[in-house]
């Protein structure tokens, strides 16, 4: 039961979930599939203003690596990566990726011969980088700080009958 939040005599909505930075709050697959929406229509426009006949793959790159990569990318060391994320992330990825190395899923070219080919990182492991690098950086933070204190936190009270509940550090 929730309570009501009176500010002025005008009660404040209650929300369950909020687009604050270009983040969905609180839930993880609506913001991985938000950003990978945003994601494919920026592609798209480079698609179009930048056609793979007319441009270097290099510039083509360029352009993916500055503009499209850090909008999806961004926030993503908290996501909890299951295996069909990270299958419609690689999707994603390679829709624009074999199109700038002008191959089609008829040429039987396989994602890592295209990664190889273009000399570029999968999306899957930046993001475990990203989330490395963010570890890393938490292990650093002062023990009173609430992000570090959060990813060594367990319960001590009697949990419910299943399978375990993950960490952060777990993930």
């Amino acid at each position: 039961m929730r309570n009501k939040i009176v500010i002025d005599n005008k009660i404040i909505e209650q929300v369950h979930l909020f687009n604050y930075l270009g983040n969905i709050s609180y839930e993880v697959e609506m913001d991985i599939d938000s950003k990978l929406n945003n994601f494919l229509k920026i592609t798209d426009i480079l698609n179009n203003v930048f056609r793979p006949q007319k441009t270097l793959k290099k510039t083509r790159l360029k352009l993916y690596n500055t503009l499209a990569l850090p909008f999806l990318l961004y926030d993503s060391e908290t996501w909890t990566i299951k295996s069909s994320d990270a299958r419609r992330i690689t999707a994603t990825e390679m829709k624009y990726v074999r199109r700038t190395a002008r191959y089609t899923w008829t040429d039987l070219k396989t994602n890592a011969q295209i990664a190889k080919e273009l000399k570029i990182t999968p999306i899957l492991d930046k993001l475990l980088e990203y989330k490395r690098s963010w570890k890393q950086h938490v292990n650093r933070m002062s023990r009173n700080r609430l992000s570090r204190v959060m990813k060594y936190y367990s319960t001590t009270c009697r949990r419910n009958h299943g399978r375990p509940l993950k960490r952060l550090l777990d993930t």
